[in-house]
């Protein structure tokens, strides 16, 4: 397993970690297998989505805070459950194919760390998985 670390600048942050995770690939040798990208933390997620356009990542974002907004009636005492319901709407986990020792991702697709309670310094992990 190889971790990197990413840091956010807003509240929520859509980052492109497309290149990071392909670096681990590249320089682990594997050429056939999945690879597994997951993040250890329970306000933000990883997803798997258009690289091509900015504004794609900015619907994400405006979207869900329609859906989950920050000042809804939640419980929770640390006043961050909206980030808590977007990371489990987004989901903790990516599984991205490897063939040929690249990622197998189409062409507008990109690998975005998902952060819904920063500005933080946040872990990414890696794992590799190789192939028959």
């Amino acid at each position: 397993m190889e971790t990197f670390t990413v840091r956010t600048s807003s509240r929520t942050d859509l980052k492109d970690i497309t290149g990071e995770v392909a670096s681990v690939v590249g320089k682990s040798g594997l050429t056939e297998g999945a690879c597994v990208v997951y993040v250890p933390h329970t306000t933000a997620g990883v997803t798997i989505n258009e690289n091509a356009d900015p504004a794609v990542r900015e619907d994400i974002a405006s979207t869900l805070e329609r859906m989950v907004p920050w000042n809804g009636p939640y419980r929770h005492s640390e006043g961050n459950s909206a980030a808590h319901v977007k990371a489990t709407l987004v989901g903790f986990s990516a599984t991205i194919p490897v063939q040929s020792g690249r990622l197998v991702l189409g062409t507008w697709q990109g690998i975005y760390f998902c952060e819904f309670d920063g500005p933080r310094t946040r872990k990414v992990h890696v794992t590799l998985l190789p192939g028959r």
